[in-house]
């Protein structure tokens, strides 16, 4: 159908020199009936400020429509879908209430034409939009588990993402439209806008965003953007696309007040007019308040700006002045823009007025450059309301796609009186032809103080070719500083020796409106001159405001201790679970001391002592639990969740309030898997999980020289860290140290908790688990990986442990060195790939700040265990035991003493009870570490300062390049130790070496087959048979395939074997796999290991002498868990591999015997009966036996029918067995036929010569 595109230029735009306006779209396809008018008027443009910066078109109040007529297919329906999906975003973004969005989206769409890929495009949507609904009817659903807050946040993220996705139409029906700035026929500038967004339609749903409506368009240069681009010009218009037929509805939307030029009103149907002429016009002044801005972008090569703003509204534009050097300037200027005339009625220009332009410049000697634009809204005003003063607010600047800070600002657009009497307060006098923001607006300020910290300085770079060493920080705010102390020697100690200093400064009582705070760094060299390091600066101040501490009364003791629910939620169901445990147990076994060596009964062949990847093993498949269980939205019944059911999801750690749905075999089956104690593997960093551990000091990245947008912009400018901390806090009117119900404890309120900055001398150890989804290095898709490390001056090269042909590797190495802090505090794990000739290729690496995890109040320098034990695989490994470590944390956190007595801890009015007593070797010994440390694992609950300590845990790390930032080039599971040096010396190391396989030897014996299917059909007589041999390996070892002798002219499906097949392999218990290494190729210099589980291949065969052999069935039997084999052919079916209720592992039965079914196809092909016997390697080198039939302990030979032979070999037995007993009979009687044929033959051939020789001789 004909479309239009109607373009009234509303009002005047401001753009560069020398240039014009000019409004145009694709025309592909003009009827001659159509005129069209896509461009107007050249005129020449008019300066439109003092400093001659901007130039304007005068449009005035006439105002020129271009318009553009063109035929397309009529497909208008993809964007008229696109547009509801648009509405339904719109709609939930804005929080309606739920049934409006579900009624609203479960609406009908209806179109006619549609095309396959429109239709399958529609189902699809429809069923996105039904799993929406269902999605955000369940959010709030009352009887849905509760979610929290962030939960609810990531369920609404997901489906704003999947409707902004299913807005977007692939088939693009219409052409964009195209707004051009046109100079001498040459193509300054565009602004491209979306079809989608202009496409009229009768239903409001299905109108786009911007159709009607008066735009605001920035345009931006043709071609790549170079380094100085602007703004080049702004235009306010009024766009509509529509079909023809809808053009009475173009200019329904524009603002009132205006006549009709050009056109009649009997042709009002016809094209558009030339130009719009408004009657209507108001006059009014702009009130720009420009305070100041914070975060700017820096544009000299110090790292700061000389920055100010030009205000632009309309075809007026003015500047405020140069701040030098900061990116945070104050201007508090005012500027006014008088007599402004805005055309149409009042109402449309309050609620939509023009908007006003802030650009950002850094004043330079050569020129200025570019840092930034943001629009705001006036605030609009009439003569005849009561005049209100508006309120500062932030406004975010925009360099591109780069974030350029933000500018503290007030707008407001003033109706000049038409009695010429004006009501506004009065402006204060200007200061040097600088009108200050009138105090009214201005914040209103208070007395504040504000305590740094300066803790230290951390990975300073050189700076012009030297390396810092006598480095000083400057701390501003306001107008106030503080400068700290100077470092006379960075290289032997970076930190600070007068820790605190305080300034006192005016801010504003408004947290929003705080401004920034800027740290500097510069170096002290010789002659005394200062060269700037970096900076940094803190946006948000009010992050660090200072919470004063509360007195509370002191509460009496409850009486009952043991009523507390909250206390003692935990320690029921811990002991139920232990009884649970237990309840099969001797009583003699009960009494066992906890410290004793636990043995497994997971793999009783194996007889191995449970060690730490025991621990790794069972914590990993806790999670796979936490995955696997079903979290249902109805109460169940009384009785259903058994006691198993509920100690399942206490070890599991999930809420006990919830409902929880478990399979009883499961819960039993994760039981058996809990005897041995877990850690928590986080699948994150640590700092993602408790922070980045800043709770002591902060850590504040230093930056210098020129951001640009460019990526690696920001590595390129990192200069170093500051490590400090500010307190923020309002200074008291009165001198009283107690008001508002807090204390000041201290002169220093930021000193509080902070240890001594002195040097410290650590022990540190780091296990390295494993890495997991490496990048690869070799030309092959593998990776040789092996581990280095760098701490300070030492670095351990682990090159001769690499790992060869993986990029999964388990490393299960462990280091320990020496450092002290502060010089020592930054690690770096480094992942090489191990080349032979060249040098190493680095795969990716990662850092932690042992410093801060050192000094944490979260305690992340040794993770506390779920169990206490002295011994073992769960041995307590840190310098103190439990309750040690209570009484410490107790003293650093000024709560009272741990009070310990039988069976209970109470701390201030906290009472924690638990067993105390235990049994070992048949006495009792009372300990209190079991308790103390589930206090330690509770200890968030404590007041003043209680936090959540770091269990005993495995973190994944994330490895990444420097040359290719942002993307993971594999993970890193590890964990630190950290044990300072001046503490007794902890215990020796945890043993997380990779286990070695054992050696096993798998012995089967075949003994006979049964119901084998019948290939072969004798040409002869016609008789079904198979010559069957039954063929088996362990997946992995196809190499160490063996097969039986063949059993010849099988009739029945029958085969006698008696054959051994003997597989010796290597093999993990505690993970249950089989380890296999193997070169991948000849020219492969190291083996490749590969862990696949253990599973047993069997198949029959059907031999063929002059042919391929026939495949007839197979049978597949995982060694951990498969089907009891029948005890008779009969009772062998083919449902016993689906359905059998009772499987057996050979590695605990290690013998068994049975038949099994062979399958092809889902149909039943035969049986075997098999003997399975698993010995170890020692068992099988002292006890072998041959394979086949051989020596040692060789097997009889199968007493098979007479009629199994191979015919090809014996051909005169072939013909007995096969002919002559067939055809006995009529054997015998054609030789008797043919005897007495001959004999009769002979006697009538004999008998003529002989009667004539007796008549002629007489």
């Amino acid at each position: 159908e004909d479309v239009s595109v109607t373009t009234p230029l509303l009002d005047t735009k401001i753009f560069r020199k020398d240039t014009y306006v000019s409004v145009t779209t694709p025309l592909l396809d003009t009827a001659a009936t159509m005129p069209c008018k896509s461009t107007t008027t050249p005129e020449r443009p008019l300066f439109g400020d003092a400093q001659r910066h901007y130039m304007h078109l005068p449009i005035g109040a006439q105002k020129p429509c271009v318009y553009v007529y063109s035929s397309w297919e009529d497909r208008a329906y993809r964007l008229h879908h696109a547009n509801m999906l648009d509405t339904i975003a719109q709609m939930f973004v804005c929080e309606p209430s739920t049934y409006e969005f579900i009624a609203f989206a479960e609406k009908k769409v209806k179109a006619s034409n549609l095309t396959l890929l429109d239709k399958k495009r529609l189902t699809m949507c429809k069923q996105e939009l039904e799993s929406m609904t269902e999605v955000a009817g369940g959010i709030l659903e009352p009887k849905r588990r509760s979610l929290t807050v962030k939960e609810m946040m990531l369920e609404v993220q997901k489906i704003k993402k999947k409707l902004r996705f299913l807005v977007e139409e692939p088939q693009h029906t219409l052409p964009d439209v195209f707004v051009c700035l046109v100079s001498n026929n040459k193509r300054l500038a565009y602004a491209r806008i979306p079809a989608r967004h202009l496409l009229f339609s009768q239903s409001p749903e299905q109108r786009g965003r911007d159709c009607g409506k008066i735009n605001t368009l920035f345009l931006q240069p043709p071609g790549k953007r170079g380094p100085g681009w602007t703004v080049q010009a702004k235009l306010d218009v009024y766009l509509w696309l529509g079909i023809s037929r809808d053009s009475s509805h173009m200019l329904d939307n524009l603002p009132s007040g205006f006549e009709l030029q050009g056109i009649s009103s009997e042709h009002r149907t016809g094209p558009p007019p030339d130009y719009l002429l408004y009657t209507e016009q108001h006059l009014f002044q702009l009130r720009a308040h420009m305070y100041q801005a914070r975060g700017l972008i820096a544009a000299d090569n110090t790292g700061l700006s000389d920055p100010f703003a030009w205000v632009s509204f309309l075809s007026n534009s003015q500047s405020t002045g140069i701040i030098k050097q900061t990116l945070t300037p104050t201007w508090n200027q005012l500027i006014l823009i008088n007599n402004v005339c805005l055309y149409g009625g009042l109402y449309e220009i309050v609620q939509d007025p023009p908007l006003v332009v802030i650009e950002v410049y850094d004043d330079d000697a050569v020129g200025i450059e570019y840092l930034g634009s943001t629009v705001a809204v006036p605030v609009v005003k009439l003569s005849e309301e009561r005049y209100s003063p508006p309120q500062l607010q932030y406004s975010p600047l925009f360099c591109g796609s780069l974030s350029g800070g933000d500018i503290l600002g007030a707008f407001e657009l003033i109706q000049n009186s038409k009695s010429g009497e004006h009501t506004l307060p009065d402006l204060d006098e200007p200061d040097g032809g600088v009108i200050p923001v009138p105090s009214y607006i201005r914040p209103v300020l208070c007395k504040y103080r504000i305590e740094v910290l300066f803790w230290g300085l951390r990975e300073l770079k050189k700076v012009q070719l030297l390396s810092v060493d006598r480095p000083q920080v400057f701390i501003k705010c306001a107008g106030g500083g503080v400068n700290s102390s100077v470092i006379q020697s960075y290289k032997k100690n970076p930190n600070f020796t007068i820790l605190v200093d305080a300034f006192d400064v005016e801010l504003p009582e408004d947290e929003h409106l705080l401004p920034p705070l800027t740290i500097t760094v510069v170096d002290w060299r010789a002659f005394g001159r200062s060269t700037l390091v970096g900076s940094h600066m803190i946006n948000n101040l009010a992050l660090f405001k200072h919470i004063p501490t509360f007195i509370q009364q002191p509460q009496p003791e409850p009486r009952n201790i043991a009523g507390n629910k909250h206390i003692n939620t935990h320690l029921p169901i811990y002991y139920d679970c232990q009884t649970l445990h237990q309840c099969q147990v001797s009583k003699k076994s009960k009494r066992r001391s906890s410290k004793r060596k636990k043995r497994t009964t997971a793999d009783e062949s194996a007889d191995n002592v449970i060690d730490w990847w025991s621990k790794y093993y069972a914590s990993i498949e806790k999670i796979q639990l936490k995955k696997e269980i079903n979290y249902k939205s109805v109460i169940e019944q009384p009785g259903i969740v058994t006691l198993q059911v509920k100690c399942v999801i206490t070890m599991l750690g999930l809420p006990a309030n919830i409902v929880y749905t478990i399979n009883k075999d499961l819960s039993i089956k994760w039981m058996c898997s809990f005897t041995c104690q877990s850690l928590q593997v986080y699948d994150k960093e640590l700092e993602a999980e408790f922070g980045p551990f800043d709770d002591w000091v902060k850590t504040f990245e230093l930056y210098r020289g020129k951001a640009n947008e460019e990526e690696g912009s920001a590595d390129e400018r990192f200069v170093g860290k500051f490590k400090g901390r500010f307190c923020l806090y309002k200074l008291p009117e009165s001198e009283e140290g107690e008001e508002d119900g807090y204390l000041d404890s201290g002169q220093f309120k930021i000193i509080q908790g902070i240890p001594p900055n002195t040097a410290v001398d650590v022990l540190i150890r780091v296990y390295i688990v494993a890495a997991f989804n490496l990048h690869p290095a070799d030309p092959d898709g593998k990776a040789d990986p092996y581990i280095v490390l760098k701490l300070g001056k030492t670095e351990i090269k682990d090159r001769d442990n690499y790992i060869p042909k993986q990029l999964n590797p388990v490393f299960g190495r462990s280091f320990e060195f020496q450092a002290t802090f502060p010089k020592e505090s930054l690690l770096t794990i480094l992942i090489y790939d191990y080349d032979t000739v060249g040098g190493d290729d680095l795969i990716g690496e990662t850092q932690i700040d042992l410093e801060n995890r050192f000094y944490s109040r979260h305690r992340a320098t040794c993770g506390l265990p779920t169990e206490y034990a002295i011994e073992g695989y769960n041995a307590w490994r840190d310098c103190i035991k439990p309750t040690d470590l209570l009484i410490k944390l107790c003293k650093e956190n000024r709560l009272d003493n741990p009070h310990f007595s039988p069976g209970r801890i109470t701390i201030g009015n906290k009472v924690f009870t638990g067993k105390t007593v235990f049994a070992d070797e048949d006495q009792l010994v009372e300990s209190y570490e079991h308790l103390a440390l589930k206090v330690l694992q509770r200890w968030s609950e404590m007041p003043n300062g209680g936090c959540k300590l770091v269990p005993e845990h495995i973190e994944t790390r994330a490895l990444y390049l420097k040359d290719k930032p942002g993307i993971d080039q594999g993970h890193l599971q590890m964990w630190v130790d950290i044990f300072p040096m001046d503490m007794p010396h902890p215990g020796p190391p945890v043993d997380i070496s990779p286990r070695k396989p054992k050696g096993y030897e798998l012995r089967i014996i075949i003994w006979n087959t049964e119901d084998v299917i019948l290939e072969d059909t004798n040409f002869i007589t016609g008789q079904q048979s198979s010559d069957i041999y039954i063929k088996g390996w362990l997946k992995g070892l196809e190499d160490d395939s063996q097969e039986t002798d063949v059993h010849y002219n099988s009739l029945t499906g029958e085969g006698n074997f008696n054959w051994r097949f003997v597989f010796p392999f290597n093999y993990l218990p505690a993970e249950k796999v089989v380890v296999i290494q193997k070169r991948e190729s000849i020219l492969s210099l190291d083996k490749t290991e590969q862990k696949i589980p253990a599973v047993l291949v069997m198949q029959v065969w059907d031999f063929e002498r002059l042919s391929s052999d026939d495949f007839l069935g197979s049978v597949e039997l995982d060694l951990h868990g498969f089907p009891r084999g029948a005890k008779s052919a009969k009772a062998c079916r083919m449902e016993m591999l689906t359905e059998s209720t009772e499987n057996v592992s050979i590695f605990q039965q290690k013998r068994s015997k049975g038949w099994w079914p062979f399958i092809k196809a889902g149909e039943l092909t035969g049986k075997v009966e098999a003997e399975f016997h698993l010995v170890t390697a020692e068992e099988a080198e002292k006890n072998p036996v041959g394979r086949a039939r051989k020596e040692p302990e060789p097997l009889e030979k199968p007493n098979r029918p007479d009629t199994s032979f191979s015919w090809f070999m014996n051909p005169f037995k072939c013909f007995f067995h096969l002919i002559w007993g067939n055809y006995k009979k009529y054997i015998i009687a054609g030789l008797v036929l043919l005897i007495v044929t001959l004999f009769l033959v002979l006697i009538f051939y004999t008998l003529p010569g002989a009667i004539s020789s007796k008549i002629v001789n007489g």
